[in-house]
């Protein structure tokens, strides 16, 4: 069985939050991400991390999701390559929910209909040191869903995996929806 290669782009958000007990405050200081893959038992995958910032979602601009979109294509190749010689056989964004849907709808617009493999938007409601986070579940959701995915951008979270354009996030529900018309 061939290895499959996935890229994992960390630009910061709650799932990589740390507590910072000088300060008392929850920020994004440095990346959580290799202590996850850790703790995951990945076989026949292999995930290239690319630390490209540090913000919470929130705190990022336009040019923040176009470097975003710029490692997005450097990472997935020509976009006329086929699925099985790409460079990767998926990428998975770790990001702050607050405005991932954003970065969603700026990636669809911009490279949806090219690509060659699913591209996917994740993260977590709660820090990943928190007790009771999502962020490992997710984490580990976007590993699979890369895998199975058709091409396209995604989030996927709580056991969903919802195809960009229209995922929304419900602030009261605590996950991503797919907004009925």
């Amino acid at each position: 069985m061939p290895m499959r290669q996935i890229t994992l782009i960390s630009t910061g958000g709650t799932i990589e939050k740390t507590y910072d007990e000088h300060a008392g405050t929850l920020t994004n200081r440095s990346s959580v991400v290799q202590e996850m893959l850790r703790i995951l038992r990945l076989e026949d995958t292999q995930i290239n991390t690319l630390q490209l910032m540090q913000k919470d979602s929130l705190d990022l601009t336009d040019a923040d999701r176009q470097r975003i979109l710029d490692a997005v294509r450097l990472v997935i190749g020509p976009t006329d390559a086929p699925r099985d010689q790409s460079i990767c056989s998926g990428v998975i964004i770790l990001h702050g929910t607050d405005t991932l849907c954003q970065t969603g709808e700026w990636l669809q617009k911009a490279i949806g209909d090219s690509i060659h493999v699913p591209v996917i938007l994740t993260g977590a409601m709660r820090p990943f040191e928190m007790k009771r986070s999502d962020a490992l579940q997710n984490l580990n959701e976007a590993i699979f869903a890369a895998g199975l995915l058709a091409p396209g951008i995604y989030v996927v979270a709580h056991g969903n995996a919802l195809p960009f354009p229209g995922p929304k996030k419900d602030r009261e529900r605590g996950t991503f929806i797919q907004p009925r018309d």
